[in-house]
């Protein structure tokens, strides 16, 4: 999640932005406010490309921040609004946000959009969205303020998981991780997430088959796990732990 200034972008993990996305500055605005959205890149089809996004952050060669500027323009679409002219409105209800984005931006452009918002549809939009294979929706209650800093119990994101089994071959020796394999023996990443401290002990009591500086490695066990999506290194996105087949 990221916030967008007029003439300043910034998010949590990097503090200031602006040079690495001059196609999102000086947005026609009211001067004094503050956005809360996300940078989407799209691919062919039209979906967010999460890798893709995530590549613009890691590029601050001038040129070719320029270039891509120019070439592949990044897109902000907007969830909610802090402040307003100079006034904060975090303590508006939600309803009365939308309310205000909608006179900010009336017409949806390829630089600045707002985020769908349905009402009362939850379970038929995300029927849409698994039929689409889209990561997920968030519910939020239409009279909920924006905490800022927190995670609010007023929103929740259900998040279009895919499942699927693969192999655990092993573990890392320090920060925890299992080492994943599919069935075919290609690497599918590391899963560090979700799993139980009686099943992370279960691993480390099997057989032992080899080891070196980075990873132990045991006798095959199928896990059954669900991800975000698989990437276009092949990986699973943020594997995260469901059962272990053995």
């Amino acid at each position: 999640m990221h916030l967008f200034f007029l003439k300043k972008a910034y998010t949590r993990n990097y503090p200031d932005i602006t040079t690495r996305f001059p196609e999102l500055l000086n947005p026609d605005i009211p001067k004094g406010t503050v956005l809360d959205g996300e940078v989407v890149i799209t691919d062919s089809s039209g979906k967010p490309d999460f890798e893709a996004a995530m590549s613009r952050f890691s590029i601050s060669n001038t040129n070719k921040v320029k270039y891509l500027a120019k070439d592949e323009p990044v897109s902000f679409v907007v969830f909610d609004i802090l402040y307003y002219k100079g006034e904060k409105v975090t303590r508006l209800p939600l309803y009365e946000r939308k309310e205000i984005l909608d006179v900010i931006i009336p017409v949806n452009t390829p630089v600045l959009s707002k985020v769908m918002s349905v009402n009362s549809n939850g379970t038929t939009l995300f029927k849409l969205i698994e039929e689409q294979n889209l990561e997920g929706i968030v519910l939020k209650k239409k009279d909920s303020t924006y905490e800022i800093g927190k995670r609010s119990y007023s929103w929740l994101k259900v998040i279009n998981y895919q499942y699927t089994n693969v192999i655990v071959n092993g573990y890392r020796k320090d920060d925890f991780g299992w080492l994943l394999s599919y069935d075919d023996g290609r690497y599918a990443g590391i899963m560090e997430l979700g799993v139980p401290k009686e099943e992370k002990n279960r691993v480390y009591r099997m057989d032992k088959r080899d080891q070196n500086d980075k990873f132990v490695f045991i006798e095959p066990v199928s896990c059954y796990v669900k991800y975000r999506n698989i990437t276009k290194a092949g990986l699973l996105r943020l594997p995260s732990y469901v059962s272990l087949n053995a």
